[in-house]
């Protein structure tokens, strides 16, 4: 039997391992070039994937409901994710001071891991 709904979480909870995976793993390899950097690529990393994990909650809780209910929720993860990846975003370059480009290379990691994710089979 295929259940849709069971589908959906498993690729979004594969997505998420991915992206936390890939960001350690980049932040692991960008240590030697500095304590900061290797921050940086991390809190890049983890805005996207904290956003991504907060659009999961809010997309996939509440089972199966009409339509407006799905959609209010689906658009609910969107805006939850954007703010929750801004937020973390404007800490580590704001507040934090880290350095611009590995903050943005932590964040394409991060996006390209979850690709990769919703590509494998």
């Amino acid at each position: 039997m295929h259940d849709p709904l069971l589908a959906g979480r498993r690729l979004a909870t594969r997505a998420i391992a991915w992206q936390a995976g890939a960001t350690a793993l980049a932040a692991l390899a960008v240590t030697p070039l500095g304590a900061d950097r290797a921050l940086a690529v991390a809190a890049g990393g983890a805005a996207v994937t904290l956003g991504g994990a907060a659009a999961a909650w809010l997309a996939w809780r509440g089972g199966v409901q009409p339509a407006h209910a799905v959609l209010v929720r689906w658009f609910a993860g969107v805006v939850a994710r954007w703010m929750l990846a801004g937020a973390v975003l404007a800490l580590a370059l704001g507040t934090w001071r880290l350095p611009a480009l590995p903050v943005l290379a932590g964040v394409l990691l991060a996006l390209v891991a979850q690709v990769a994710a919703a590509l494998r089979r």
